[in-house]
């Protein structure tokens, strides 16, 4: 763990923190996980006076918790970013290098989202020396990327007045994204001979219905009013499989559904929704028979307009960049769906950069230095 006075330098500590490899092991069977990034976050957050308790419910798994009791009476604020990537196995160059070349800082997660870790635990440091009535909440949390153990985990045991969950942003305010809803969906026929298909029922030939079906409802989605930042929700299928031989009346198929959601959607209402497309279609066409699984959902996230966080973070952002940041929504989901549902107004914002997920990924250093004073005022100011 670095003692230098270059470990209060968010560049610095980003290519240190992009060096420590911490692919998520439930996209990439045997990589090596949070554990040593935790560890290594948890001392440097020890040797800066914070309280740390590292929860791991799921072995293997851990998550960092440091918190700076203020002096009483204030406001506190809960920061959360994530520890995990996404694998490497395709990356151009050194995805553990944290070079630092032309201004950028490359390598895996270098913005999604080691630059929030670096923005965080600098920000959150150098605020913990002011005189703060209210508590800082510093979570660091595992899983982001597959099923948000980490951010859950938190949540069944710490509360906070407000959070910013740091995801990629271009130091613009996210405050709003899609929810979404993956479903299963088994049609039933009956198998026969290819030679005398009018003995079966071909559940092949109903997928085509369903799928007919579900372009009908992504008409409907997209002909109502459309969200200021989201757009319109929307309906796919992402894998089908179906059949048993080539000679033979498939006896079954299976589809995977997505239903990406916008603020107000419920997975219940969604999951109604479709049901009763596919129960109307049972009741038109002989020998239709489906069963519909919910298999995981996440409901939407949209911060209120004149909440207090997100008018301090808009303060501190126009005062360090000399404008006033953009408002933003975003297609894909965040931890932010968790926190709001536990009751804690939040925000979405972070660095600018690019490669998500991708064969090169970097980050933008100056906003990276950005981030880390815009974090540092808006902690100051909300927990005074």
């Amino acid at each position: 763990m670095p003692t230098s006075p270059s470990d209060l330098d968010p560049i610095a500590l980003l290519q240190q923190l992009v060096r420590i490899d911490s692919v998520n092991p439930d996209l990439v069977p045997g990589a090596a996980g949070e554990g040593e990034l935790a560890l290594w976050c948890a001392d440097w957050l020890l040797s800066r006076g914070f309280a740390v308790s590292v929860l791991e419910h799921t072995l293997g798994r851990p998550s960092v918790v440091g918190v700076k009791r203020g002096t009483g009476g204030g406001r506190s604020i809960m920061l959360n970013a994530h520890l995990d990537t996404v694998g490497v196995a395709t990356y151009d160059g050194d995805p553990f290098g944290g070079e630092l070349v032309d201004g950028r800082v490359f390598g895996r997660g270098a913005i999604d989202t080691k630059s929030g870790l670096a923005g965080i635990l600098v920000a959150a440091a150098r605020a913990s020396v002011l005189p703060l009535a209210g508590d800082i909440v510093v979570t660091l949390v595992a899983d982001e990327e597959f099923g948000s153990l980490g951010t859950e985990e938190v949540l069944r045991t710490y509360r906070a007045d407000a959070a910013i969950i740091v995801e990629p942003s271009g130091l613009e305010l996210t405050t709003a994204h899609r929810g979404f809803a993956w479903f299963e969906l088994t049609l039933t026929g009956l198998a026969a001979h290819g030679s005398q298909p009018g003995l079966g029922v071909d559940a092949i030939a109903h997928a085509g219905l369903a799928l007919q079906a579900l372009d009908a409802l992504r008409e409907r989605l997209e002909s109502g009013p459309a969200h200021p930042t989201l757009g319109y929700g929307a309906v796919r299928v992402s894998m089908i499989s179906g059949g048993d031989d080539a000679a033979t009346v498939a006896a079954s198929c299976v589809l995977t559904l997505e239903r990406r959601m916008l603020p107000g959607e419920s997975p219940n209402d969604v999951e109604a929704e479709l049901r009763e497309l596919f129960t109307d279609l049972a009741g038109r066409v002989s020998g239709f028979r489906f069963d519909l699984t919910r298999l995981v959902a996440r409901g939407a996230f949209e911060a209120e307009v004149e909440c207090p966080i997100l008018r301090a973070l808009t303060q501190n952002a126009t005062r360090t960049l000399g404008r006033e940041p953009a408002t933003r929504g975003e297609p894909f989901w965040t931890d932010a769906g968790l926190v709001l549902e536990a009751g804690i107004p939040c925000v979405v914002f972070g660095a600018t950069g690019d490669g998500l997920h991708a064969d090169t990924e970097w980050v933008d250093a100056a906003s990276v230095v950005d981030l880390a004073d815009i974090l540092e005022g808006t902690i100051a100011d909300f927990c005074r």
